[in-house]
This record gives C-alpha cells, structure tokens and sequence, in this order.
C-alpha cells in the first residue's frame, strides 16, 4: 500500500519545484492558464513534469485529485486579473 501524502506540497515535490508555501503561491500567480489551455499542455512544463502529470491523470492515480487542484488553482488565478 502506497502511504505517500498527495498534497499540493507534495505535488510539487514531486514535480521538482519548490514546495514552500510561498513559493507555490508565487508559481500560481505566475503561471495562470487560459480557459483554453489542458493543464498538461502549459508551456510551463518540462518534459518529465509533463509526463508525470498526464501518466498520473489518464491512470486516475493517487495524484489526480491535488492535479485537479492545481488546475482549478492555475484558472481562477487567470481570472482575477
């Protein structure tokens, strides 16, 4: 049984970005997508990152609910601009 934590703390561990909380808030607000745009296809994404993200939401994996998250969280930063 897998006991790994799938915060957004730890999704950004996992994707290798910093995982303070301020600079999670950092990269959102820098990072909004459009309406338009996949999460997965955000030009913000290194290749690896890229897979990891798509691999763990077509597998609906332990990940897909804190990926899920931080889609609504890259959006609703798009919008209050």
């Amino acid at each position: 049984m897998d006991t790994t934590k799938t915060n957004l703390n730890h999704l950004f561990q996992q994707l290798g970005l910093s995982n303070r909380p301020e600079d999670i808030t950092i990269f959102i607000a820098a990072h909004a997508l459009d309406k338009h745009t996949l999460l997965i296809d955000a030009p913000f994404w290194n290749s690896a990152q890229r897979t990891f993200l798509t691999e763990s939401l077509q597998e609906d994996a332990q990940w897909s609910e804190v990926i899920d998250q931080l889609d609504v969280m890259l959006r609703q930063s798009s919008n209050s601009e």
